[in-house]
C-alpha cells in the first residue's frame, strides 16, 4: 500500500473538524451566553459516557494475577508523574499561544486547541481506526470518528473559537503517525480489536476523556495533557509484568 492509502481516514478526519470549525464559528455569533453554556454541558456529559465506555476495557486485561484497574492506576500515576516532570501540560499549552499569536486569535484559542487535540486523539477509535488503516488500508472507523468529530467540533469552534480547527496539526501528527507505523510493524500485530495493549491503552485514555468532561462541566480544573505519557507507560507495564516469573 502506498501513503495516501495507509493514510485516508486521517485526511478525512482532517477534512470534516475543518469544515466543522468553519460553521462553528459561523454560528458562534448567533447563540447567547447560556445557549453556549448548555452546549458545552452537553458535550461534557457525552464526553464522560465514551470516557466511561472507553475505560471498561481495562476490564478485560489482566496479567499475572493483576486486574486491569491496577495497572491502569499505576499508568495514570507513573504517566502523571512523567508529564509533569516534562510540562507536557505547559508546552501544549505554549504551543496553542505561540499559534494564537501568530494568527492572532481571540477568546479561548489555547483551551479549544488544547480540548479538542486531546478528544479528537484519545480513543479506541482513532488507536484501532489507524492501525486498521495502515494495516489493510481499512478506513472504516476512521471515517466513522470523522464524522463524529466533524459533529463535536462544531460545537467546540462555537464555544472555544478558531483554536479547535489547528488541531487538525495535531491529528495529522499523531493519527497519521499511528497509521504509518502500523504498516510498518503489521506483521507482528493480530487481532487488534482484542489487543491486550490496545485494550489497556484505550483504559487508559478512557480516564483521560473522562477528565476532558469534568473540565468542560467545570467540576473541577484536571491537567489533562499532563496524564498523556499514561497511554505509553500502560503497554510498558503490562509488557514488564509478561515476561516476570511469579
Amino acid at each position: 500500500m502506498d501513503f495516501w492509502v495507509k493514510t485516508s481516514g486521517t485526511w478525512i478526519n482532517i477534512f470534516t473538524v475543518a469544515i466543522g470549525t468553519t460553521l462553528g464559528l459561523i454560528l458562534q455569533n448567533r447563540l447567547n451566553t447560556q445557549m453556549k453554556k448548555i452546549i458545552t454541558q452537553g458535550i461534557g456529559l457525552i464526553t464522560i459516557w465514551i470516557g466511561l465506555s472507553m475505560a471498561n476495557s481495562m476490564a478485560k486485561v489482566t496479567i499475572a494475577g493483576i486486574d486491569g484497574a491496577i495497572l491502569s492506576l499505576l499508568s495514570m500515576i507513573l504517566g502523571g508523574i512523567l508529564g509533569e516532570w516534562w510540562e507536557i501540560e505547559y508546552r501544549l499549552t505554549a504551543v496553542g499561544d505561540w499559534l494564537k499569536y501568530k494568527i492572532r486569535g481571540k477568546g479561548s484559542f489555547t483551551e479549544g486547541f488544547v480540548a479538542s487535540s486531546i478528544l479528537f486523539c484519545v480513543g479506541p477509535m482513532t488507536l484501532i481506526g489507524s492501525f486498521n488503516n495502515g494495516l489493510n488500508g481499512d478506513n472504516t472507523l476512521l471515517t466513522l470518528k470523522s464524522a463524529m468529530d466533524g459533529i463535536v467540533s462544531i460545537a467546540l469552534a462555537n464555544i472555544y473559537g478558531i483554536g479547535v480547527g489547528f488541531s487538525t496539526l495535531v491529528i495529522l501528527i499523531y493519527q497519521g503517525g499511528l497509521s504509518l507505523i502500523a504498516g510498518w510493524i503489521a506483521d507482528t500485530i493480530t487481532d487488534p480489536n482484542n489487543n491486550p495493549y490496545l485494550l489497556i491503552i484505550t483504559g487508559v485514555g478512557g480516564l483521560t476523556i473522562i477528565a476532558i468532561g469534568f473540565n468542560l462541566l467545570e467540576i473541577t480544573k484536571i491537567r489533562v495533557a499532563s496524564f498523556l505519557p499514561a497511554l505509553a507507560v500502560a503497554p510498558v507495564i503490562y509488557y514488564l509484568l509478561s515476561i516476570i516469573r511469579f
